[in-house]
């Protein structure tokens, strides 16, 4: 049966709203685009890039940002997920990684590649970022510095937007990314799927979480961080196998039971078994 054609809050900043929009329509809903945030970048930021020997970005608008305050485009970027990588792509940067995660697993794919990087790690991004890179890669021994970039307000909803919202709310028609969590992408449609769409290009592969259910991406290149094996979750599982049968309880068992018999047919064999005469000479 035909999924039931839904109007669509679209709630998350611009541009990315836009993006939204067009994938909820692409999915036969209709969309209405009223942000509840809006991105304001922060005048005469200066970004120092001495001692700098990497970028993360925890979202696309942290790149825009960057982008439009420096001309550095020679360093190597390490991008949260897909659309941030994508971001960093199109603003010139050549060197893209990407962890197609979340925070913590943007930190670990830097961590696994520490060696390489002969400075800190800068992360351009908004005011109140929503997760603490800069901690957890303290974690992995690396240093590494925040500049901010920009900060997100509140708007203001049309009348149209706050009748909509009004009759919406709790029914969950809503489709919101903040602008401040990592990679907001698509946004979330109704019953926790996300907006699928044309596969965005991604940066060279930084994973050390599997990517999450976002739209397929058949030109993704090899994980950094090879995959674990898919090993049992049970412990029991990793005990020691009988062989033949056989426990290792029944090994001791079984050796037992050799060494008191060796002892008793010593002990008992004299008397068991009597000298027999020897022969008698003519």
């Amino acid at each position: 049966m035909a999924a039931r054609r839904q109007k669509i809050w679209i709630t998350r900043a611009q541009p990315g709203a836009d993006a939204t929009a067009e994938r909820v329509r692409a999915l036969g809903h209709d969309a209405v685009v009223a942000p509840l945030l809006a991105v304001q970048v922060l005048p005469d930021v200066e970004i120092d890039l001495r001692g700098v020997a990497a970028l993360a970005f925890t979202s696309a608008n942290g790149v825009r940002a960057f982008a439009d305050a420096n001309g550095e485009r020679g360093l190597k970027v390490f991008a949260v997920g897909a659309a941030t990588a994508q971001a960093a792509r199109k603003a010139g940067f050549k060197s893209v990684l990407s962890a197609d995660g979340d925070v913590e697993a943007l930190a670990q794919g830097i961590g696994s590649r520490r060696a390489e990087l002969r400075g800190a790690v800068l992360h351009p991004g908004a005011m109140e970022p929503a997760g603490d890179l800069a901690g957890a890669l303290e974690k992995h021994g690396i240093e590494t510095r925040r500049v901010i970039l920009y900060e997100t307000a509140p708007v203001d909803l049309s009348a149209g937007a706050a009748a909509f919202a009004t009759r919406s709310r709790g029914a969950g028609r809503r489709a919101q990314a903040s602008s401040g969590a990592p990679d907001a992408g698509a946004g979330s449609l109704p019953g926790g799927r996300e907006a699928a769409g044309p596969p965005a290009p991604r940066g060279k592969g930084l994973p050390a979480v599997p990517a999450g259910s976002g739209p397929a991406q058949p030109d993704r290149p090899p994980p950094m961080i090879p995959p674990a094996p898919d090993l049992p979750r049970d412990p029991a599982a990793y005990r020691p196998r009988p062989r033949a049968g056989v426990g290792p309880g029944g090994f001791v068992a079984f050796g037992v039971i050799c060494v008191l018999a060796g002892a008793g047919a010593v002990l008992l064999a004299p008397r068991l078994l009597p000298d027999r005469p020897g022969p008698v000479a003519p």
